[in-house]
């Protein structure tokens, strides 16, 4: 694959998405990157704004197979990544596999299952692997998570720990629509739909051997610079070495900001990562990264305070090696 054919195929499965996913159009990008990457995003934002319809949107349109878990306090661990039932008339015990099993998972609501639930899909999440019962099971690639979560309603709610928040590549927020032309725009497809849910009409833009083609190429095709990696390492260590934070982002943060960059440099036709690139997606990457001291805390401080303020220190490399 040419880096020619890898945006435009980009720029048709973002068309297609967009096509039934009336919103930020940024969104859809953030979030194509983040798959090709095997990224996984969380969408913490309020109910009703899309980001059920553009998970399945985006399974639809890269030709994946999608899985959608609402997580509830009942939810348990063996609800999610499977079970061995014993089979009386073959004498043997025989697994079946659960939702996780898939492409594309939409965790809905994670944060509504308690940390036991949650911490089932620390493995996948991370090695792409699952251990049911001591058997230790691969996944199919490609595979990662969009979960969901509501900012604003803790009652029964189960705080993601910072070790499963570590995880997601990205936090991403849909936001409300952005203007009245905006929100005429969702009204006026759904009386053209017909239909609530329009992903039945989708059609697959690439195949899963595509996309897994095009997720090669951005690892072994796009080169990073080492004045670049030294400008993500400064950017990491100056937000950890921020006086107001008690944790701050771990080498973990430092690599999703290198794979979405190279990520985010192939959607856009180079081949090459610029500190652009690294700016995009500082914010998305780095603030969920973040623990702020409790004295911080309660002034109102939160991780996109700190992220902003390593920007703003952090010298940007001018030359490319």
């Amino acid at each position: 694959m040419k880096i020619e054919e890898l945006k435009e195929i980009s720029l048709s499965i973002v068309e297609a998405v967009s096509s039934v996913y009336i919103g930020n159009q940024e969104i859809v990008i953030k979030t194509l990157a983040s798959a090709l990457v095997n990224g996984n995003v969380l969408f913490e934002d309020h109910p009703g704004l899309g980001k059920t319809l553009l998970a399945k949107a985006f399974a639809k349109v890269l030709g994946l197979d999608y899985r959608r878990v609402q997580f509830t306090p009942d939810l348990l661990p063996a609800d999610i990544l499977g079970t061995k039932v014993w089979r009386q008339n073959l004498g043997t015990f025989e697994l079946v596999k659960g939702p996780i099993f898939t492409n594309v998972l939409l965790a809905d609501e994670i944060n509504r299952a308690p940390p036991k639930t949650q911490s089932a899909l620390l493995e996948a999440m991370e090695e792409r692997q699952v251990t049911i019962e001591g058997e230790t099971l691969r996944l199919d690639r490609p595979f990662f998570v969009i979960a969901t979560q509501n900012p604003i309603e803790y009652e029964g709610t189960y705080p993601l720990p910072e070790a499963q928040l570590d995880r997601f590549l990205l936090r991403l927020s849909v936001g409300y629509p952005r203007t009245v032309e905006d929100e005429i725009a969702i009204l006026e497809a759904r009386l053209r739909w017909k239909k609530d849910d329009p992903t039945s009409d989708l059609n697959p833009v690439i195949d899963v051997k595509t996309f897994l083609e095009m997720q090669d190429f951005i690892e072994e095709s796009v080169y990073v610079s080492r004045p670049v990696m030294r400008y993500i390492a400064e950017l990491v260590r100056n937000a950890r070495n921020d006086d107001r934070v008690e944790a701050g982002p771990s080498p973990r943060g430092a690599l999703a900001l290198l794979k979405i960059s190279k990520a985010n440099a192939a959607l856009e036709g180079r081949d090459f990562v610029i500190p652009d690139d690294v700016k995009k997606f500082a914010f998305d990457a780095l603030s969920h990264r973040i623990v702020i001291k409790p004295e911080y805390s309660f002034e109102g401080i939160r991780g996109s305070d700190v992220v902003e303020k390593a920007l703003q220190n952090t010298p940007v490399p001018k030359e490319r090696e």
